[in-house]
């Protein structure tokens, strides 16, 4: 257990973070964490009396019966249980650019290859719910099987108020401006560069300490994140267990007039009073937590012979299906690396993928796309869509001969949101001014490159009668 906190904020509120957030380190552990010494009961987890008078309230990211290795759930010792609200109605005005529940009626199927320009920070006072919008997604949060993209953009934080999303995890990947995230396990400063996942069910707070903010979300029903296996990898390798961050146990205690839950059930918000701060939980025990990893230490693979690897190499996280190495969603990186395979074409190659992937950058630049795709951009490459290196990069690598000698990519972050599932499109999405419609465009200039010998194959189609110009062979 950590050293107990030296000072327990009360009546101050949540926007001020302090330079040196302590946090736990793990992928998956089971964490102890107490801002006031003595707050968790021992040998027992609901005593009739908890320490301090506390209330003990259990939260369950898993069903009862899940096997231990992949049962997940916490114990909150808190000030006041969170049941202690005024009944749910819908927010208003209603949020309209929120799904969780993908068909033909409030999405579309489009196999087109899509890419988006960076979205325009709001100039209205928008926080982290009203910025939020999904692009695209499958399945249901109803029927616990899907998953949902969205970004978003915002500008001010979030003001006497906390969010619950009841329908799925999130997945936030900032690309613009900090995110100052208390959660009811604590708090959680996470910056461009790194990602925090917020699993489902917990209520949290974004404060923007930087002001304007952009970024990205997916959202996986009926699932959790885990580290991929390594295979043949070995024991070591990609993201590190030690390197994922947890809150520690921080509270408040203080009265909150007209405080509102919002929660998300269904894709749809609902809001329900209550007159105190969320944030009142002084010790928790667990395993189904909030946790944030910085990307920079991701360790990734390469060839380093010939062939260009798959990008499945560099999995973060993922969030598996039942069927053996089928991700219901995938997250991807491309960090900074070494090329160094010889006679190979290192950018990523021509692909039509059974699996649908969403990409986005967070800094820098993307090695398959000379331009065009930019930061706080995204992409949308569907099931079986074919795609890979532009003009431009497919020219210049092929220039640069089988010579090359080893290069290495610096300053940039690109990541891929990768399903197994088919993506229905959002119409705002399809219909933005910040669409690419000019996408197609970066391949149109490929040009035939076939060199051979064309006198005999001329020679066979006119004796067969073929004068159509097309050379059959």
């Amino acid at each position: 257990m950590e050293k107990p906190a030296a000072e327990v904020i009360k009546g101050e509120g949540w926007g001020r973070f302090p330079d040196d957030l302590e946090y736990h380190s793990g992928f998956g552990n089971h964490f102890e964490s107490e801002a006031i010494a003595g707050a968790l009961p021992r040998g027992q987890n609901s005593p009739l009396i908890c320490p301090f008078g506390l209330y003990a309230e259990q939260i369950s990211g898993t069903s009862f019966t899940s096997p231990r290795k992949l049962n997940q759930r916490s114990w909150f010792y808190r000030i006041k249980p969170s049941v202690t609200h005024e009944p749910f109605w819908p927010r208003e005005p209603s949020h309209k650019k929120l799904v969780s529940e993908f068909d033909g009626s409030n999405t579309v199927a489009n196999p087109t290859q899509l890419r988006w320009k960076p979205v325009d920070i709001p100039d209205s006072p928008t926080d982290f719910i009203d910025g939020l919008y999904t692009l695209c997604g499958a399945g249901s949060s109803f029927l616990r099987h899907g998953f949902a993209i969205h970004m978003y953009t915002a500008n001010k934080s979030m003001d006497n108020c906390a969010f619950c999303n009841a329908d799925g995890d999130f997945l936030v990947v900032p690309q613009q401006g900090r995110l100052w995230i208390t959660t009811e396990c604590g708090r959680l400063q996470v910056s461009p560069g790194e990602i925090v996942v917020l699993p489902q069910g917990f209520r949290f707070v974004v404060d923007l300490p930087d002001g304007p903010s952009r970024g990205y979300v997916a959202e996986v029903f009926g699932t959790h994140f885990q580290l991929p296996d390594l295979g043949p990898i070995g024991a070591n390798g990609l993201a590190a267990s030690r390197d994922f961050l947890a809150p520690t146990a921080w509270f408040e205690d203080c009265p909150r007039p007209g405080f509102t839950i919002i929660q998300k059930f269904g894709g749809e918000l609902f809001n329900a009073r209550q007159d105190f701060s969320p944030f009142n939980v002084v010790a928790w025990h667990g395993n189904y937590v909030p946790y944030k990893y910085d990307l920079s230490k991701f360790c990734p693979y390469n060839t380093v012979l010939i062939d260009h690897g798959d990008p499945s190499i560099n999995t973060v996280l993922t969030a598996p299906t039942d069927k053996l190495g089928v991700a219901l969603l995938d997250f991807v990186i491309f960090p900074p690396r070494w090329l160094v395979a010889e006679h190979t074409f290192r950018p990523p190659y021509y692909h039509r993928n059974c699996m649908s992937e969403f990409m986005g950058l967070i800094y820098g630049g993307y090695e398959a796309k000379a331009d065009g795709f930019l930061p706080g951009g995204a992409s949308l490459h569907s099931c079986m869509t074919p795609h890979g290196p532009d003009t431009k990069t497919y020219e210049a690598t092929v220039a640069r001969g089988n010579e090359a000698g080893p290069h290495k990519i610096t300053d940039t972050m690109a990541f891929m949101f990768e399903s197994c599932l088919m993506p229905r499109t959002c119409p705002w999405a399809l219909d933005s001014h910040f669409r690419d419609l000019d996408y197609y465009r970066c391949w149109i200039g490929l040009k035939s490159h076939f060199s051979h010998d064309k006198t005999d194959v001329k020679s066979n189609d006119l004796q067969n009668g073929n004068k159509s110009g097309c050379f059959e062979h």
